[in-house]
């Protein structure tokens, strides 16, 4: 998942949400007159999808108001912990791909399962789909997709005569190359605590995170396979990035804009942040347009690789004082309408039908082409637990300051085992 600062739910938290109603907190006759709060969380949400929203629900429910709050995703599942077990729950709610399980499996979502079919049934997203199901019940549903792709300077490339890469080692092997020509600068900006971008090499030979063996997880960043992965970040952390050992990956447009980033991989949607205007409250370089290169992030043996899917799901909360005017809500957020304002914006809409809606430019064919190979993390109501405790950024710290790379992986296993099977 994209998201950062996570916040672990604990078990009393959860305890807490287990307790919440299923069927809303009043019926249809207080409706009228209400105002609806929606939760969306950061920048992602286009103002034209935001204005589309209230309008159209205003329209659609003459008397009621919707209201937007937006939220930050440092800290949001502390917050939402909160305010979805209070008296003073929002009505809807986004929340990461990845924490999504938290809170199906602890009832702070209500049921849509009846409504799945009138919510976009089989044509939803299916991973995303997956992460806001629990027990056979569907409680979230998917909100947008952005799978990671490739950014790099042409003009960088043309310098050293390099080409797109086809296979993971040539992508290596090229960020080495830019790096060694341009010292002091990134051929792929890698900073250590950023684990999502390392996904892709675990999965491509053939590793796991963690799987499931009976009621039981067993985490596999240790196993063979998953080492191969793991000495390749290692040998691209240290050939050729620059970016500091012991950083996140927040503003990847930065060293973009001001050249010392020469190749990152980053969300679909970081295209928008490198050419936001100068005068924007965060300053992309919209001059680079030109000299702005994407691709697909390229499999072990070509193809697109299997990437880590960013993005978000959004429910209902089970303590919803409107729970049929959420509905009608949350009915907009999924329409065809809202969802071609994402596709437009080079977000992977929540739809399957809707992804021609991206475009036929080389960010939208590389979308497309990275889409189909997404995968997400390991689906456990604990998973937003081993976030919090930030195993994988520390992991990845130690790799990339050259710590052993199979006794940390055995270290982190034994984190993730206690967490998710605790």
């Amino acid at each position: 998942m994209r998201k950062l600062g996570i916040v672990a739910l604990g078990a009393a938290a959860a305890l807490t949400l287990a307790g919440c109603a299923t069927t809303g907190g009043t019926d249809a006759s207080s409706e009228e007159g209400a105002e609806i709060r929606v939760w969306l969380v950061g920048t992602d949400t286009p103002d034209a999808a935001r204005e589309y929203l209230v309008d159209t629900f205003e329209e659609q429910n003459p008397g009621s108001t919707l209201v937007i709050e937006e939220q930050s995703w440092d800290g949001l599942v502390d917050r939402l912990t909160t305010s979805l077990s209070g008296s003073d729950s929002p009505d809807v709610v986004e929340v990461g791909n990845t924490q999504a399980s938290a809170f199906t499996s602890a009832g702070a979502f209500l049921d849509l399962t009846d409504h799945f079919d009138e919510l976009g049934g089989d044509d939803l997203l299916p991973g995303f789909v997956e992460a806001g199901t629990y027990d056979e019940k569907f409680y979230a549903a998917p909100l947008y997709s952005g799978s990671r792709l490739v950014f790099f300077k042409k003009d960088a490339f043309d310098a050293i005569g390099a080409t797109v890469p086809t296979t993971l080692d040539e992508y290596v092997a090229t960020g080495a190359a830019l790096a060694a020509a341009n010292p002091g600068k990134s051929g792929i900006w890698w900073p250590g605590q950023d684990w999502r971008n390392a996904l892709p090499f675990i999965w491509e030979n053939g590793g796991e995170v963690a799987v499931p063996d009976g009621d039981q997880w067993d985490a596999q960043l240790s196993s063979p396979e998953s080492i191969k992965g793991l000495e390749q970040v290692q040998q691209a952390m240290n050939t050729a990035s620059a970016a500091p050992k012991d950083a996140n990956e927040t503003s990847p447009e930065v060293g973009f804009c001001d050249g010392t980033t020469l190749q990152l991989s980053a969300p679909s949607w970081v295209k928008w942040s490198i050419l936001a205007p100068v005068d924007a409250e965060a300053p992309g370089c919209p001059d680079q347009e030109a000299n702005l290169g994407v691709y697909a992030l390229p499999g072990k043996d070509g193809g697109a690789a299997q990437v880590f899917a960013g993005g978000s799901n959004i429910g209902i909360s089970a303590k919803s004082a409107h729970p049929d005017l959420a509905l009608d809500a949350l009915k907009i957020i999924l329409s065809d309408g809202f969802q071609t304002i994402y596709a437009e914006n080079g977000l992977v809409p929540a739809k399957l039908s809707l992804a021609d809606k991206l475009g036929t430019d080389e960010v939208a064919q590389a979308i497309a082409a990275a889409a189909g190979n997404a995968k997400l993390t390991p689906a456990s109501p604990r998973w937003a637990d081993v976030e919090a405790a930030r195993i994988l950024e520390d992991l990845f710290v130690n790799i990339a300051q050259g710590g052993d790379v199979k006794a940390l992986a055995e270290e982190a296993d034994a984190q993730i085992e206690d967490i998710l099977n605790s």
